[in-house]
């Protein structure tokens, strides 16, 4: 029968005009294609992460007071700044602390507040009231909370098992590693912890002090008071030229410490020699160290590289240039005696957790389609089964275009919503199957048995769906942080249902059509032998 001679066909509702309009279009087979195809791209292309993001916006402001006490800070500058942010909508919790010559405080915004919006807000909040400030405050430091970029996906140890390069050294390729690896696409920030910077030491003697008549802030100040990086230079010559004085660094060797003039006693300079062993090394008043135990039971100081990425980027493909950076400089390590492991790496344990659930998902299939062949027959399951990875393309699609993330949570509402995705289907290629089997339909075309099949099925079908769908939509509207943990089920199982409606009601006709012929090979028979009577 051709797509003209299904006119005649009546319909009463959307899933039979959806058969009848689907059932001889060429598109139909494109279209199935082209469904796939975006699923699978959405797939690779979704970022993948652990768990679902989860907005959380807050702050700090700093504001330096010197000479106030705390009860000062607490009265003129804590109190009455924590009045203003209270006046800042979508602030949950305000935590201060009044401290000496210091006032710090934390703000944080409900779970779900916009991030960019509530900085902005912060800002404007605290440089319209700045005038309200005592005058003898400095400048506020005003710090967003960015959650998202600031968790590290991969931390990376280093450390040397036969110690051949000089600690200096040692740290110095460390953070050239990190200067590189923070030039990789995708990755927001790096830091070094366990890390002892480079310094000069200076121990003082304490007897020396005392037989000069020196205090420790004496020191202080003299060593202060040589420390300058550029001289100011705000000159130009007739010729509109800048002029810049070249001036040898002040500082260059353990040396040049020891003759740095601390005061004049008696007509003499007093040099931090006289006073003090200076020795060129790395951070010796910092009591923390950080060591890696190997398998062997050796112990190593060690220094660790933390890397975060950008918010919503895909952690697998940032995980994946990381380690392949790793592997290029692998030689180039071990040449300098570096060796390095990795002790997180948040992608990978992203991408075991989506392959896991994809590969249950795909388990499921096999048992739906196994268990629709004892009821159905292979044809009518095959079917039927062809739906599913249909319905989860266009879910991932739409998930994709829609900013989402493939997580576990995204992937737990899909394998959650499996057996509800295959109810609509069910029940057409069911309906339809009855049909191929009663005697009252032996004379109508398989066209016309198709369409009203499937018509049939459509108001109790639509009915159940959005039944389904509207006990879902609650889950919006928790708050919280289980609220947006959980936010990827009720996103997505909605879209789903809605999408196996469509999916049934077009590819389930269209494919028994393709698949059922041998089953209604009785029926053509009686309606040639009827029109040759």
């Amino acid at each position: 029968m051709k797509e003209e001679d299904l006119e005649h066909i009546e319909v009463s509702n959307s899933a039979g005009k959806l058969a009848k309009n689907f059932l001889h279009n060429p598109l139909t087979l494109v279209l199935a294609s082209f469904i796939l195809i975006l699923g699978m791209i959405a797939l690779q292309m979704m970022p993948r992460e652990e768990n679902p993001r989860i907005n959380i916006s807050a702050g700090s402001i700093i504001i330096p007071a010197p000479g106030l006490n705390p009860q000062e800070v607490k009265k003129i500058i804590t109190e009455p700044l924590e009045k203003k942010l209270r006046e800042i909508s979508g602030v949950e919790h305000i935590y201060s602390m009044s401290m000496p010559n210091m006032a710090l405080v934390n703000l944080v915004y409900y779970i779900g507040e916009n991030r960019e919006i509530s900085n902005l807000k912060l800002y404007d909040k605290i440089m319209q009231n700045m005038d309200e400030m005592p005058k003898t405050i400095m400048q506020p430091i005003i710090k967003p909370f960015d959650i998202d970029n600031s968790i590290p996906i991969v931390d990376i140890v280093f450390y040397q098992k036969n110690t051949t390069l000089a600690y200096k050294e040692f740290l110095s390729y460390i953070e050239n590693t990190q200067l590189n690896i923070n030039a990789i696409t995708n990755v927001s920030r790096t830091a070094l912890k366990g890390e002892r910077k480079e310094q000069y030491n200076v121990e003082i003697d304490i007897n020396k002090l005392s037989g000069y008549h020196l205090s420790l802030g004496q020191v202080v100040k003299g060593i202060q008071s040589i420390a300058i990086r550029t001289p100011s230079v705000n000159a130009k010559t007739k010729d509109n030229e800048l002029v810049i004085m070249s001036i040898k660094n002040a500082l260059e060797s353990v040396k040049d410490v020891e003759n740095i003039i601390i005061a004049q006693y008696m007509g003499s300079s007093i040099y931090l020699k006289d006073i003090a062993t200076v020795t060129d090394g790395i951070e010796i008043q910092k009591q923390q160290s950080a060591q890696i135990i190997l398998e062997d039971g050796s112990l190593h100081d060690q220094i660790t590289l933390e890397v975060s990425k950008l918010s919503g980027t895909n952690a697998v493909y940032v995980s994946d240039e990381i380690r392949s950076y790793l592997q290029e400089h692998k030689q180039e390590l071990e040449k300098f005696g570096i060796e390095y492991k990795i002790a997180r790496d948040y992608g990978v344990r992203a991408d075991i957790a989506v392959d896991e659930l994809v590969h249950h998902i795909v388990i499921t299939i096999l048992i739906i389609f196994v268990m629709l062949i004892l009821f159905l027959g292979w044809r009518e399951s095959l079917i039927v089964t062809f739906t599913i990875p249909a319905i989860l393309a266009i879910t991932l699609f739409i998930a994709y275009i829609s900013d989402q993330t493939i997580n576990r949570i995204t992937l737990f509402a899909f394998l959650l919503s499996l057996g509800l995705l295959v109810d609509a289907g069910i029940i057409v290629i069911e309906n339809i199957h009855r049909h191929l089997h009663e005697e009252a339909d032996q004379y109508n075309s398989m066209d016309e048995l198709l369409i009203k099949a499937t018509d049939e099925t459509g108001g109790p079908t639509n009915i159940a769906t959005l039944a389904i769908v509207l006990t879902m939509v609650p889950m919006i509207f928790v708050g919280g942080m289980m609220g947006s943990f959980m936010k990827p089920i009720p996103l997505n199982v909605p879209v789903a249902l809605i999408a196996s409606l469509f999916v049934a009601y077009i590819f389930v006709p269209f494919l028994s059509k393709k698949l059922l012929k041998n089953e209604i090979g009785i029926h053509k028979t009686k309606i040639k032998e009827e029109k040759s009577k």
